[in-house]
């Protein structure tokens, strides 16, 4: 079994999801857990992953890829953060109705990256982006709660027929990288994260096997 594999056999055996998992050329394995969508509940918004799960998980791994024999120098098991990143279909289906950040392997209009509310379409991997004004929104800009209304609002318009132009259909396979747009709430108010809190995780650091 490859390390990969009991990275994932493990992980979604104690019910969370792995969102990625990487190993470095030092021998550092970084692995990114989330709560799983399975687990999910309509309507709650889910928990964030906290140290102790890391721990939990991290007690785990090491367990697992000792018996295996697995090789690694470092194992840091953390959060995907607040900027999560989408790589299969399940995860575009699961955050409909998000703000995303898309960039696509070509440019489409003379530019790469996108920002706006992501929609699921129906056919297997065909999704959209809402996007908002140019004015309101720009990629890699913050967001704030008065964006993530203007967005809401193209939505309805999108979907009413009446603001075509501002959304960007497209396919997982012209794709380079999609992220969450960092929102945190605050008392039912939606604004962006700061620079800080948007790149910063839950994070644990276990031993090494060699």
């Amino acid at each position: 079994m490859t390390w990969q594999s009991a990275v994932e056999r493990t992980v979604v055996g104690m019910g969370y999801e792995l969102v990625d998992a990487e190993k470095s050329v030092g021998g550092l394995l970084r692995v990114y857990i989330d709560h799983s969508a399975d687990n999910a509940v309509a309507d709650v918004a889910q928990p964030a992953i906290t140290v102790d799960d890391c721990e939990k998980v991290t007690r785990q791994l090491q367990h697992v890829l000792e018996v295996e024999g697995a090789a690694y120098e470092r194992l840091e098991v953390s959060s995907p953060g607040l900027d999560r990143p989408l790589r299969k279909a399940a995860d575009y289906v699961r955050f409909a109705g998000e703000q995303v950040e898309v960039t696509l392997k070509e440019p489409f209009k003379g530019r790469k990256k996108y920002r706006g509310e992501l929609v699921a379409l129906e056919g297997e991997g065909a999704f959209r982006l809402v996007l908002p004004s140019e004015r309101l929104a720009k990629p890699g800009a913050k967001v704030s709660a008065k964006r993530v209304e203007a967005a809401a609002n193209a939505t309805a318009n999108a979907a009413a027929g009446a603001d075509a132009e501002r959304a960007l259909d497209f396919s997982l396979d012209e794709v380079r990288e999609a992220r969450l747009v960092p929102v945190v709430d605050f008392k039912g108010r939606r604004f962006a994260a700061p620079e800080a809190a948007a790149g910063s995780n839950n994070e644990v650091e276990g031993g090494r096997i060699r």
